[in-house]
């Protein structure tokens, strides 16, 4: 494996912006767009936590990236660049590295960011990464988890479900015939570019699970929320194994899907501001604390968790 600073000159030099100064300085210089508000999230992946040893580093790449964006998207802001961080073991062949920066390339392209700089160092085992995201609103136009109200529905994109069972598949739990599940969870779509803001009360990414994300939503809102079990999207390729799966689909997370409340006059706005994108109102926003799902009879349903747990 080649040394630190001709690694960083082959592989990530390529992928640097302007602000970034060719990674040759100790820091970027980054200048905000005219009026607006910066954005910032950061987000890692472990390996053997987030990722398996066997994936492709372009894609590991890629949902590095995309799990952030999905951050900024849940916020209102469009996306600037980054910083990355790479921990790697002594011995990684340097054909991951080529395919990782050519996974990073691949998504900088497709929304519009580049590299600002960042750090690496060595692992004694496993890879570690991580990345630190910037975006831009207008001032006082970031979406929060704190606006929700009684009243207020809740409307989900995209369906739910899907790279959990996706993760099931690649651990050879269950059959993904056309490969659907798996790729949705190798590969999130991250929902940026929507126009929420004046539209929505609070809304949140589903990283950890859509329960446990909305439960964020009405504890830092100071309600509760009551959806609908049989109203949560779903993808046929997960329909097709029944109820069996709907804790894993409602509690699993890494969906990258939105989650968001809207006064009920709004909701014509929000599914333009979706266009195209999938909408779907689940349920609705009320006095109390907490999430209740009901079943089609009404019943409130038990589930032995709310979602993904990191310690």
């Amino acid at each position: 494996m080649s040394d630190e600073f001709s690694r960083i000159a082959r592989y990530f030099a390529p992928l640097a912006g302007e602000e970034g100064l060719g990674l040759a300085n100790d820091a970027a210089v980054l200048k905000p767009p005219p009026g607006r508000e910066l954005v910032l999230t950061v987000d890692q992946m472990l390996e053997g936590v987030h990722f398996l040893s066997g994936d492709d580093p372009a894609l590991i790449a890629r949902k590095l990236l995309r799990r952030n964006l999905s951050d900024l998207a849940a916020m209102g802001a469009v996306p600037m660049g980054y910083l990355l961080t790479t921990a790697l073991p002594a011995g990684l062949p340097e054909a991951w590295l080529a395919g990782f920066a050519a996974g990073l390339a691949e998504d900088q392209k497709l929304y519009g960011i580049s590299l600002y700089g960042g750090d690496s160092s060595s692992a004694r085992r496993d890879i570690s990464l991580s990345a630190t995201l910037l975006g831009h609103v207008a001032p006082g136009t970031a979406l929060s988890r704190g606006g929700a109200q009684p009243g207020d529905e809740i409307w989900v994109t995209g369906t739910i479900g899907d790279a959990s069972l996706g993760l099931k598949a690649r651990f050879g739990e269950l059959t993904d015939p056309t490969g659907y599940l798996t790729q949705r969870s190798l590969l999130p779509e991250p929902r940026v570019g929507l126009a929420l803001a004046g539209i929505v009360s609070a809304a949140i990414d589903v990283s950890d699970g859509l329960l446990q994300d909305l439960g964020h939503i009405c504890r830092v809102s100071g309600v509760g929320a009551v959806i609908a079990a049989e109203a949560v999207p779903v993808s046929p390729q997960a329909a097709a194994f029944g109820a069996d799966m709907l804790e894993a689909r409602l509690t699993d997370g890494d969906d990258y899907e939105l989650v968001v409340t809207v006064p009920p006059k709004h909701a014509g706005a929000l599914k333009s501001a979706c266009g195209a994108l999938p909408i779907t109102r689940i349920g609705h926003i009320v006095a109390g604390v907490g999430v209740e799902v009901h079943n089609e009879a009404g019943k409130t349903l038990r589930f032995g968790k709310a979602g993904w747990q990191h310690f």
